[in-house]
């Protein structure tokens, strides 16, 4: 494969590693743990994975280690550092035991159950070492939920004496990690089952995992971009830029971003959530914002808006509630596209069917009709962004006719996505990624399954950090989706009373008329560590660092 001549001198940088995975490592456990939240659901529904302790390992003596095959696969949207995972599982196994083999399946979970696999090599790893994206062995969104999907991936670990399978995804793809596990230990087929925590939305996050590996680069990249716009917005000053960032179901990535980049204003939907707030409302805030600035001269701005804001809307997140439960049934699984708009509406509430008709047309039926594979609203397609600055210059013609506003309004939009799912990792991730995959080789070379590889203590220097693993069960509780409760890991959104949430809060009203816009510029790989290894000002924040 042809390579840049970043790609070789990063193929050269080793990763860091905590002191206890630099050499021989033994187990120390803790005490049994419990899920989250209903416990006795959890309990029943994993008997074999429940109650299992917290992992942490510590330098131990060397052991002769018996040779094992291992599988591993990458599963739902890109995050920057997924092949430092793979590299880093590889190169455990290797030490292990240098007759350790890793295979890969291909294209996701789809792979696995396909039988599509491939040997991954010394030479093909070299390759890949500290590079951005999933095309090592590319990725997919097929849901492992079905007995038949377990026997038939069965088939193809028995062929391959493959001994452990290595899950890389974010909650959806633990939560089955945890349902394969389970179903493996139950039958005795003797394969265990291992996760890792990726996501660049920062949403699988809890007291054992500080931060899902993705987002510190993600984050990074973002905010060079917003950084870039924000420099040309205070130079030609006569725009408003409206700027989408990923982030469905939290609002993680758009705090960090504007604690990065100071823009004029950052939505968070948690907040807007908890207050209540409409659709009008958060325009009126806008428009008062936009106000303010032309007041002051300056016609010019930076919003910084998560996708998924429209959800956390209430009156909205009520209307796509029933819109699920109504999409679940059966009937409407049976009638065309095109006819799923009316059978909706002939089902909503007259409280959800207002709400449902006050919404622009296009806005309407992305909210009835598409949905992802785990039956979400697939609100990376609603152009919020654009939705937001029409409704904002609707308000702001309103304003002018009432004396209170004089400026002008020219806008730009940006939708910020697929830019930072495959960048190149960060120190902070390529180090983090790589003492996963080291943690679930050993996991797996310990016995355990239905374990996530975790990484603690991250904002100290990586020779310090603290490596295990974490039942997955401990993390899950139980949730409606696609109409019915099913056990899934719980999503971590913004606390509105954390750290990071409040070091913004104190300086939003300043940035919001002032341009206080700082320009954080590109990833930096080599040079002084604090410019190069520093964690996201949310990971320093919430560790009071």
């Amino acid at each position: 494969m042809e390579r840049s001549a970043l790609q070789i001198a990063r193929a050269a940088y080793q990763p860091k590693l905590p002191k206890a995975l630099q050499g021989a490592v033994k187990v120390k456990e803790g005490a049994p743990t419990q899920s989250v939240d209903n416990q006795e659901e959890i309990k029943k529904l994993f008997p074999n994975t429940y109650g299992m302790p917290l992992v942490e390992f510590v330098p131990g003596e060397v052991a002769a280690n018996a040779k094992m095959n291992v599988g591993v696969i990458l599963s739902g949207g890109q995050a920057p550092g997924g092949h430092n995972v793979i590299t880093g599982l590889f190169d455990q196994l290797k030490r292990l035991n240098p007759e350790n083999r890793l295979f890969g399946f291909i294209l996701g979970p789809g792979g696995f159950v396909d039988h599509d696999y491939m040997e991954l090599t010394a030479d093909l790893v070299e390759n890949y070492r500290n590079t951005g994206g999933f095309d090592m062995i590319g990725s997919g969104r097929t849901k492992l939920e079905k007995v038949e999907q377990f026997e038939k991936g069965l088939e193809i670990l028995r062929e391959l004496d493959i001994k452990a399978l290595v899950i890389i995804g974010g909650d959806d793809s633990n939560t089955n990690a945890c349902v394969l596990a389970e179903y493996y230990a139950a039958k005795n087929y003797g394969v265990q089952v291992i996760g890792c925590p990726k996501t660049i939305d920062g949403d699988l996050k809890n007291d054992q995992i500080e931060t899902s590996f993705g987002f510190d680069t993600a984050c990074k990249t973002y905010s060079e971009l917003i950084g870039n716009i924000e420099r040309d917005c205070n130079s030609a000053r006569k725009y408003w830029h409206f700027i989408k960032v990923m982030g469905r179901s939290a609002s993680h990535i758009a705090l960090e971003c504007a604690l990065q980049t100071q823009p004029n204003i950052c939505l968070v939907s948690e907040e807007i959530e908890a207050k209540a707030m409409s659709l009008d409302d958060i325009v009126d805030y806008i428009a008062n914002t936009v106000a303010v600035r032309a007041a002051d001269g300056n016609n010019f701005g930076t919003v910084i808006i998560p996708e998924g804001v429209i959800e956390f809307i209430p009156a909205i997140k009520k209307l796509i509630a029933q819109l699920n439960d109504v999409l679940a049934m059966p009937e409407a699984k049976e009638i065309c596209r095109d006819e799923q708009v009316d059978f909706a509406k002939s089902h909503l509430t007259e409280e959800n069917l207002k709400v449902f008709n006050s919404l622009p047309v296009g806005v309407a039926r992305q909210l009835a009709l598409d949905r992802d594979p785990h039956g979400n609203v697939q609100v990376s397609l609603i152009e919020t962004e654009k939705l937001l600055s029409t409704m904002v210059a609707q308000k702001l013609e309103k304003m002018k006719k009432e004396g209170k506003y004089t400026g002008k309004f020219g806008t730009q939009h940006h939708f910020f996505g697929y830019e930072g799912r495959c960048a190149a990792p960060s120190n902070f991730d390529a180090d983090y990624c790589y003492a996963l995959g080291t943690s679930a080789a050993q996991l797996i070379a310990n016995g355990k399954t239905g374990y996530m590889a975790i990484v603690k203590n991250t904002t100290a220097p990586a020779d310090q950090w603290i490596a295990g693993g974490v039942p997955i069960t401990m993390m899950m509780n139980m949730e409606k989706r696609a109409g019915e409760m099913k056990p899934v890991i719980r999503k971590a959104l913004v606390e509105l009373d954390g750290a990071p949430f409040k070091a913004f809060v104190a300086e939003r009203d300043r940035w919001a008329r002032e341009t206080a816009y700082v320009y954080p510029g590109p990833i930096q790989y080599w040079g002084p560590t604090e410019v190069c290894d520093q964690p996201t000002k949310t990971l320093a924040l919430e560790q009071a660092k």
